[in-house]
């Protein structure tokens, strides 16, 4: 091969007499070495997946074990957050319960005062109610005396009409008997005076026919 190449041949030369070495006899011991070592590189091929595969779960805990440390931290991060939120929530609540306390007690306070006013305009319309009935009693005893008065006053005015109803009664039968009397005495003086007249007329007449 030496020889060969110490030979000053053309470069296509160089090239073809390569070619034939390498398809008589690099090919097959290649084959050979191949057929050999084929249960070994496929080992080796195995061993190196076998690697990769552990490289990216390696890999793939490492991330994921970032990822772990990142969420970890996060829901620290976010249980911080909340505590400290529950915290002021919680204060928040027993600042408005004291609030609802306070407020409690005023209206008590209020409702008691409500009630003790209540309880006074109670008595003092109770006390109203005793004094109304007090003065409708006597109001009513007044006009139950008023009426018996003007009962009375009125049986003694109907006597009193009666009385004088009476005498009217008496002054008019007396009147009527002094009417009568005159319509008699005018009946007689009328008669006597017709009587008179009639007399003188006949004397007038006889003393027209008596001769002088």
């Amino acid at each position: 091969m030496e020889a060969i190449l110490q030979q000053n041949l053309p470069q296509e030369q160089i090239d073809r007499i390569a070619t034939y070495i390498i398809e008589t006899r690099l090919a097959p011991a290649i084959e050979e070495f191949v057929r050999k070592n084929e249960t070994r590189i496929r080992e080796l091929s195995i061993i190196e997946r076998v690697i990769r595969v552990e490289e990216e779960l390696k890999a793939l805990r490492e991330i994921e074990s970032a990822r772990f440390d990142a969420t970890e931290k996060r829901l620290e991060a976010l249980q911080r957050e909340i505590n400290a939120r529950l915290d002021a929530t919680e204060k928040r609540f027993e600042a408005m319960d004291k609030r609802f306390e306070a407020l409690q007690r005023e209206m008590v306070a209020r409702f008691e005062v409500t009630e003790k006013r209540f309880e006074a305009m109670d008595k003092r319309f109770e006390a109203l109610q005793r004094e109304m009935n007090a003065l409708l009693d006597a109001t009513e005893k007044r006009l139950e005396a008023l009426q018996r008065e003007m009962n009375a006053r009125f049986e003694a005015t109907e006597k009193r009409f009666e009385a004088m109803d009476k005498r009217f009664e008496a002054l008019q039968r007396e009147i009527a008997a002094r009417f009568e009397a005159v319509d008699k005495k005018f009946s007689v003086l009328q008669w006597s005076i017709g009587i008179g007249f009639s007399v003188l007329t006949i004397l007038l007449t006889l003393f027209r026919f008596i001769p002088k």
